[in-house]
C-alpha cells in the first residue's frame, strides 16, 4: 500500500463534487462516494454532510488523490465493488478485510447472529448449546464465525472453507478483531475436515452458495464479474449445497442442535421440504430479513429414537 498523502480540504471537496456527478452519469449510488472517502481519508459523515471539510487545510489520505481517482474510475468503468477497492467492509460492529477471494458480507446476513442467539434462548438445552461447538460452513471472510464468537463468549467456533485464499482472509479478520483464540480454521469441503466432531456439534450455521446456475448471468456486474463464482453458484436449482448441508448435518449435530442457513428469497418451501425429507428435523422455521423477505431457515435436530 502506498504511503499516506495529505490534501487540502478544498481540493478533496472538488474531487467529491466531480465524483458525485460521475456516479450519477454511470448509474452508481452517489452514497458510495462518501463511503469511499470515509474509508480512505480522515473524514466523517457529518463533515461530508455539512461540507466543513472544505475548511480544513490538511486531510490525510491513505493514498494520493491520483490513486483515489484511479480506483474510483475502476468502480465506474469496471463495476468493481467499492469494498474491494478499499479492501474492507463494515459488518455488524466489525471492520472486515475483503478481496475478490471472498464474497462481500451483506448487511442482511448480520441477522443470522441474532437468530442464533434467539434459538439458544428458546432451547431447553440453551446453556449446553451456548457452551458447545459451533461451525460456520463456508466461512469466506469469516464474518459469521466472528459474529458467533462475539455473541457466544463460551462457545468454541469452527470455521470451514474449501478456499485457502478465503481462509487466509478469515484468519486475518479474526486477528484484526482479537478473536483468533476463539476460532479454529479448517480447509476442506463442507464436513470433510470435521470427522472427529461427529455427534459433537451444537450448531451448523451457513451462508452457502444458493443462486441457480442459470441466474448467474443476470446478476449485477459488480457481483458476477468480481465476486467468487464458487460462493454464488448453487447448481441447477440453487439447492445443491443446502441439500448437502441438510443431509450431512445429522451425523455431526448433538440432539437438540441447531441447523441455521441463509438462502435465496423464495427458496423457503424447497428448503423446508429438504429438511422434512430427512425425517430428523423438527421446529423447521422460515425467518424473514429486515425487508420482510424469507431469507433464513432454521431447524432443530431431533434423532428418531
Amino acid at each position: 500500500m502506498a504511503e499516506s498523502d495529505s490534501i487540502a480540504g478544498t481540493e478533496l471537496w472538488a474531487w467529491r463534487d466531480k465524483a458525485l456527478v460521475d456516479a450519477q452519469a454511470a448509474g452508481v449510488d452517489a452514497g458510495e462516494v462518501d463511503w469511499l472517502l470515509m474509508a480512505v481519508a480522515n473524514v466523517d459523515r457529518l463533515s461530508l454532510r455539512l461540507g466543513t471539510l472544505r475548511q480544513r487545510s490538511h486531510i490525510t489520505l491513505r493514498y494520493s488523490l491520483a490513486e483515489l481517482e484511479r480506483r474510483w474510475q475502476q468502480r465506474l468503468t469496471e463495476r468493481t465493488p467499492v469494498q474491494y477497492l478499499v479492501g474492507e467492509t463494515p459488518w455488524r460492529d466489525l471492520m472486515l478485510t475483503v478481496s475478490p477471494a471472498v464474497l462481500i458480507p451483506r448487511p442482511e446476513t448480520e441477522l443470522i447472529i441474532d437468530l442464533a442467539e434467539a434459538a439458544i434462548a428458546r432451547s431447553p438445552i440453551g446453556d449446553q448449546l451456548a457452551q458447545g461447538v459451533w461451525v460456520d460452513m463456508g466461512t469466506g471472510s469469516g464474518a459469521i464465525a466472528l459474529g458467533l464468537a462475539q455473541a457466544l463468549p463460551f462457545a468454541r467456533i469452527l470455521a470451514v472453507d474449501f478456499s485457502a485464499e478465503a481462509l487466509a482472509i478469515a484468519q486475518e479478520n479474526a486477528a484484526r478483531a482479537g478473536l483468533s483464540h476463539r476460532i479454529t480454521f479448517y480447509q476442506g469441503s463442507w464436513f470433510e475436515p470435521l470427522t472427529s466432531y461427529r455427534g459433537q456439534i451444537s450448531a451448523v450455521v451457513s451462508n452457502p452458495p444458493y443462486i441457480p446456475s442459470a441466474l448467474l448471468p443476470t446478476l449485477q456486474p459488480e457481483v458476477i464479474n468480481h465476486e467468487p463464482a464458487s460462493a454464488l453458484d448453487g447448481g441447477n436449482d440453487g439447492l445443491d449445497d443446502l441439500r448437502l448441508l441438510a443431509a450431512l448435518a445429522p451425523e455431526f449435530l448433538v440432539p437438540g442442535g441447531l441447523w441455521l442457513v441463509e438462502m435465496m428469497v423464495g427458496q423457503g418451501d424447497a428448503v423446508r421440504e429438504l429438511l422434512e425429507a430427512q425425517g430428523c428435523y423438527r421446529d423447521i422455521q422460515t425467518c424473514l430479513d429486515l425487508a420482510g423477505r424469507d431469507r433464513f431457515v432454521q431447524a432443530i435436530y431431533a434423532p428418531q429414537s
